[in-house]
């Protein structure tokens, strides 16, 4: 296995971005909190209403989707701004538990505007480490993806600490997919991919846009002093990457702040990293 471009024969042989997506049928889609929060730290309703009408089209087109939504906090300071500079655990899950009433009422209204409905899952790291409670929760997605209701997932970060948390919605989103069998992962962040460095600190920093081999690509970038590229780290979304492809499902890490993403990763217009199985 190796690092795409590295041979014109494996070029030749891996699927575009657009390629994939019009091949999958099953697609998760991780909408990290930076891509949810507006510059002032507020909840961005105009995106979640055209990332809606997006997800929409995919299922005119007979795809299935489910959402990895962050963005609990977020919707909890635009609620509770009295609250934003408290540091407090209590405080931080507090938020949460008020933001994700606030989070799943805005992408109810919004996907309502495309007569869709959504429904809420909250996980937890235990619920993917026993047998029956990873059964019910596979059951529970297919049922209500096969009913035509789009399932919202996030951690349940009212009660999670580190001893219980997953940690992050990266690892939530890989989990997420392979026990659903999707056949597609698209994260959602503040990157436009992987870089050969970290963008923020070097100006020619060059987007690798084919990845099959994770640990390859581990040993060849420059994470660089902020141990970065991105919100949650460029590390938790190597960690997903690896996760998927093990089980042959395909990853697509891209900037979730352009302007009518879905439709033009599908359209092969804007650029990204695609994690690929290897062949």
């Amino acid at each position: 296995m190796n690092i795409i471009n590295n041979s014109d024969k494996a070029q030749k042989n891996l699927l575009t971005i657009s390629e994939t997506i019009a091949k999958a049928r099953k697609i998760v889609i991780k909408i990290g909190s930076n891509t949810l929060a507006k510059e002032d730290g507020t909840i961005n309703i105009e995106f979640m209403e055209n990332f809606a009408k997006q997800c929409s089209t995919f299922i005119d087109n007979r795809k299935q989707v489910v959402i990895v939504s962050s963005g609990a906090q977020v919707a909890g300071i635009s609620t509770i701004d009295r609250w934003a500079r408290k540091k407090d655990l209590h405080y931080r899950q507090a938020l949460c538990a008020i933001g994700q009433v606030e989070l799943m009422d805005c992408w109810r209204s919004c996907f309502r505007k495309f007569n869709l409905h959504v429904g809420q899952l909250l996980l937890s790291k235990d619920d993917f480490g026993d047998q029956h409670r990873t059964l019910n929760i596979r059951n529970t997605l297919f049922t209500l993806v096969d009913e035509g209701v789009i399932p919202i997932i996030n951690e349940n970060d009212s009660v999670a600490c580190d001893e219980f948390s997953i940690g992050d919605n990266d690892n939530l989103s890989a989990l997420t997919s392979i026990l659903w069998s999707a056949d597609l992962l698209i994260l959602c962040s503040d990157i436009d991919g992987v870089y050969s460095k970290n963008p923020k600190e070097y100006k020619d920093a060059k987007l690798i846009e084919n990845i099959t081999d994770v640990e390859k690509t581990k040993k060849s970038i420059s994470i660089g002093k902020a141990n970065n590229f991105g919100t949650g780290g460029i590390t938790t979304k190597l960690e997903a990457a690896e996760k998927v492809l093990e089980y042959d499902v395909s990853m697509i890490l891209t900037n979730g702040a352009k302007p009518n993403l879905l439709q033009n990763l599908a359209n092969g217009t804007i650029k990204a990293t695609l994690f690929s199985p290897a062949q």
